[in-house]
C-alpha cells in the first residue's frame, strides 16, 4: 500500500476540488485551501458546458489580420480596456505569434488529450454521490445564420475531424424542428453527439467540496501568504490561518497561481481573459441540448429553471470592474437567437480565466520540490478539470497515465522545447513553462527557500 502523504491544495474550484477528491481517494491525508468557498471563482458562472470538442485555439492563422477588426466592431465578442493595453502587450506579442497552422494543429493535439473524455471523467469523479446528477449526458450544437457562415469555420472543422468530431448537419425548416426555441436568424445546425454538459456549475463544484469532506478532507477558508521549502522540497504552506505542514502542495489557483508563483521565484506569464454570462430566471423556452452561437460566440446551455448565455472575451486585468459592453452584447445576441423568448430576471455575472500564451494548462511537478501545478486551463477547466486532477493525483501516487505529458509540463528539459521562446533569468537554472517562454528555479540562497524576483 502507497504512504500516506500529507499534502495541501491551493485553489477550490473545479480542478482543485477535483485534485483533492482523487487524492483523498487514495488515502492521503488532503487539506484543500482557499481564500473562498469551493466554486465561487471562475467556476461559478462559466457556460456549464463539456466541451469536448473544444480543441482548437483562439489562435488559428488569419488572427492577425482579424483581431483589429473585431476589436474595432461593437458586435465582435473580442474586447479590450485599452487602459490595460501596455501591460497586456508583452503576453499579447507572444500570444499572437503562435497564430499559425504549425502551432494550431501542436495545441490542438495537445489539448485532445485532456478534453476527449471529459463526460467519462466527470462521471468518473460523481459516481455514487450527492454531484452525480448535475452531470447530463446531451447533444451539441454549433448554431449557424448560414451554410457560408459554417463554411467560413471550415478551417477549424477540419482540425476537429481530424480528433473525431465529425458533425451532422441540420438545414432550413428542419432547425426549429431540432430547437423550437431558435428563431429565423438561425438557418444551420452542425450537431455533435454524445457531449455532456453541468447543471448550475457553481453548485456542482460547492457539491463536490461537500463530498471530499464526507470522505474525510478538511477544508480551510485562507489566503496563502508563502511556501516554506527546505532543501528543495516543499515543508510548509503559509496562510493567514496557521501554518499546514505537508509532503507535497498542488496548486490549482486559476488566475490567483499567478502571484503564488511569483512567491517561488517563477515569473508565469499568466493572463486572465474576462469572461461574462447572463443568466434568463424562468425563461418561457428552454433548448433541447446546449449550443453555441457562432455569432457572438457564446455558449446557451439550459439549466433547470434558467437559461444561461455565457462567453465573449475581454481583456483588461483582474481589477477593473465588469464593462457593460459584453453584457449588452449577450443580451443583443440572445434577443436575435430567441426572438420569443420570456423571462421573469436575469443575473449578470463577469470571471476571470486563466490564459496561457500557448492555450496549454501547466500540470505537472516543478523541479522535484513536490509542489504541483494544475491551472492556465483558459475556456476548458470545467471541462478539463477532473482529469487535470486525476492526472496530478496519479503523479503524485507515482503511477503517471499513460498519456504524453511534456505539453502541460511546467519544467521541462531546454532540449525539447529549444525551438521555443526564451527569456533568461540571470544566476538562475534553466526551467521552461508550459506556456513557451523560458523561466527558471531560483538557486538556494542561505534560509533554504526558493525567492521571488
Amino acid at each position: 500500500m502507497a504512504k500516506t502523504l500529507k499534502i495541501v491544495v491551493v485553489g477550490a474550484g473545479i480542478v482543485g476540488v477535483s485534485t483533492a477528491i482523487w487524492l483523498r481517494r487514495a488515502n492521503h491525508d488532503v487539506v484543500l485551501i482557499d481564500k473562498d468557498q469551493p466554486g465561487m471563482a471562475a467556476s461559478y458562472g462559466n457556460a456549464g458546458l463539456l466541451a469536448q470538442w473544444a480543441v482548437i485555439p483562439v489562435t488559428t492563422p488569419g488572427l492577425l489580420k482579424t483581431a483589429p477588426k473585431y476589436l474595432l466592431d461593437p458586435d465582435s465578442p473580442l474586447f479590450m480596456r485599452w487602459s490595460y493595453l501596455p501591460k497586456i502587450a508583452p503576453w499579447l506579442f507572444q500570444f499572437m505569434k503562435r497564430a499559425n497552422d504549425t502551432d494550431a494543429r501542436k495545441t490542438a493535439a495537445a489539448l485532445l488529450p485532456i478534453l476527449g473524455d471529459s463526460l467519462q471523467q466527470h462521471k468518473s469523479l460523481v459516481q455514487g454521490t450527492r454531484a452525480e446528477s448535475r452531470v447530463q449526458e446531451s447533444s451539441f450544437s454549433f448554431a449557424y445564420d448560414s451554410r457560408k457562415a459554417f463554411e467560413k469555420d471550415a478551417y477549424g472543422w477540419a482540425i476537429r475531424r481530424e480528433c473525431g468530431y465529425v458533425p451532422e448537419l441540420i438545414e432550413g425548416r428542419a432547425v426549429q424542428e431540432e430547437e423550437p426555441i431558435l428563431g429565423p436568424s438561425i438557418n444551420l445546425l452542425a450537431v455533435l453527439k454524445d457531449h455532456g454538459h453541468i447543471l448550475h456549475p457553481g453548485l456542482y463544484v460547492a457539491e463536490l467540496a461537500q463530498v471530499f469532506e464526507e470522505i474525510g478532507g478538511q477544508i480551510v477558508q485562507a489566503e496563502v501568504t508563502d511556501f516554506d521549502l527546505t532543501g528543495d522540497r516543499i515543508k510548509a504552506v503559509e496562510t493567514t490561518k496557521g501554518r499546514f505542514e505537508c509532503d507535497r502542495a498542488v496548486v490549482t489557483s486559476g488566475i490567483w497561481s499567478k502571484p503564488l508563483m511569483q512567491k517561488l521565484g517563477l515569473n508565469v506569464p499568466l493572463e486572465t481573459e474576462r469572461g461574462y454570462h447572463v443568466l434568463f430566471k424562468n425563461p418561457s423556452q428552454l433548448p433541447r441540448n446546449p449550443m453555441m452561437m457562432s455569432s457572438g460566440k457564446f455558449g446557451v446551455t439550459p439549466m433547470g429553471n434558467s437559461l444561461r448565455c455565457a462567453g465573449t472575451v475581454e481583456f483588461g486585468g483582474i481589477h477593473a470592474g465588469p464593462s457593460r459592453a459584453p453584457i449588452a452584447l449577450l443580451r443583443k445576441k440572445a434577443a436575435i437567437a430567441f426572438p420569443n423568448l420570456t423571462y421573469s430576471d436575469t443575473e449578470e455575472w463577469m470571471g476571470f480565466r486563466p490564459s496561457t500564451t500557448d492555450s496549454l494548462p501547466l500540470i505537472g511537478e516543478l523541479r522535484s520540490t513536490g509542489i504541483f501545478t494544475g491551472f492556465g486551463h483558459q475556456h476548458i477547466g470545467l471541462t478539463a478539470g477532473p482529469k487535470t486532477g486525476r492526472i496530478v493525483a496519479e503523479l503524485i501516487n507515482n503511477t503517471p497515465p499513460n498519456i504524453d505529458l511534456r505539453p502541460y509540463d511546467p519544467c521541462v528539459s531546454a532540449n525539447t522545447m529549444a525551438q521555443r521562446s526564451m527569456v533568461q533569468f540571470a544566476g538562475q537554472r534553466d526551467c521552461f513553462v508550459a506556456d513557451g517562454s523560458l523561466r527558471s528555479m531560483p538557486s538556494m540562497i542561505s534560509q533554504n527557500r526558493l525567492t521571488a524576483r
